[in-house]
């Protein structure tokens, strides 16, 4: 009498060992029958039986015990400032799209602007053994690229760039071009007779804002002009824009404000409104980014274009090529912006 054949173990519980009994081979042969690469050093039929019985098992390879092996864990890790703003999920689809097409995972975390908790992501990312890092959340003396440095991270950093001379400033960068975009702002508002303009900034330490910053400054002084506001704003959010703006109403009169970015001109519409003023009728307006719906707003806001999708795809290119070969030289890529034109901005009412 035969004895009873052993049951199977249930679903997701079952080891390579289990699958290798049941298919009459060695565990070894398993691995290879289940790994692309490798499959051709068994027979077609051994490779059959072995992935029928693992697919009734239902047994996949380890990708963590791959990983340990290897060194190598086919993921990325994406850190954003705020998953809230609406520009980061078109960049982040890009990014994905060429990194699954490359056999990637791709993980995000939001670090809520914080330094703290970016470093604790940075760390819990790199003990889980991801192959490389996009940051869209440096900012100066976070001490993210240190941080990926010490852990042998590659990393790019992703519509952020560090100040020149900071540490670890050696590393790829793909942005646009934010002191050309501020300056396509700037001189639309001039050709439209503007000559008092004020700046609402983004926040300090972050280099999306520092280069719109310096861009309006340099680019109002080209047609002799002299700011005739400047505030910056605490975060790029919808209620820092409306505090930012607040207080650039609060000081000396403008016709036109160049704002830093599209979420903080949500904000400067909350506030225009609360001053019994209108947008475009009584203040101008731009803004940066062409984030998504912003020509749904009323009136619908002119502001400056990024290449989102461009951004995401060549930061993608280049961290897969610096995790291929270390020693490549450092890109730094500026895309160029363009101006979209909308009803939030008009002649000035006051004559020129």
């Amino acid at each position: 009498m035969l004895p009873p054949p052993i049951p199977s173990p249930p679903p997701g519980r079952a080891t390579i060992a289990d699958v290798a009994r049941e298919a009459g081979v060695h565990a070894s042969t398993v691995s290879r029958a289940l790994n692309p690469a490798t499959r051709g050093m068994v027979t077609e039929a051994v490779a059959l039986r072995v992935t029928e019985v693992a697919d009734r098992l239902g047994w996949r390879p380890s990708a963590v015990a791959a990983g340990l092996r290897t060194r190598k864990s086919r993921t990325i890790g994406i850190l954003v400032p705020d998953l809230i703003n609406p520009i980061f999920p078109p960049i982040l689809h890009a990014v994905e799209t060429v990194m699954a097409a490359r056999g990637y995972a791709t993980l995000v975390a939001n670090t809520d602007n914080d330094p703290a908790r970016e470093a604790l992501l940075i760390e819990r990312m790199a003990t889980h053994l991801v192959d490389g890092l996009m940051l869209a959340s440096a900012a100066a003396g976070t001490g993210a690229l240190a941080l990926c440095a010490r852990f042998g991270i590659p990393a790019v950093l992703i519509n952020r760039r560090m100040p020149q001379g900071a540490d670890c400033a050696a590393t790829s960068a793909v942005t646009n071009d934010d002191r050309h975009g501020i300056g396509l702002a700037v001189d639309h508002l001039v050709a439209l007779g503007h000559r008092r303009i004020a700046h609402l900034a983004g926040p300090e330490g972050v280099s999306t804002a520092t280069d719109r910053r310096t861009g309006f400054l340099d680019r109002l002084r080209h047609h002799g002009l002299e700011p005739a506001g400047l505030v910056p704003a605490a975060a790029y959010t919808r209620e820092a824009g409306q505090v930012a703006m607040a207080a650039l109403l609060a000081g000396p009169p403008f016709t036109a404000v160049a704002v830093a970015n599209d979420m903080l001109c949500l904000g400067v519409y909350d506030a225009v409104e609360a001053a019994g003023r209108r947008v475009a009728a009584d203040v101008s307006v731009t803004g940066f980014n062409d984030m998504p719906f912003v020509d749904r707003i009323h009136p619908g806001l002119t502001t400056v274009r990024i290449q989102h999708d461009a951004m995401g795809r060549q930061a993608a290119e280049i961290l897969l090529a610096e995790m291929a070969d270390p020693a490549l030289p450092r890109r730094d890529i500026r895309l160029v912006p363009e101006l979209v034109i909308r009803a939030s901005t008009r002649p000035p009412q006051e004559p020129a």
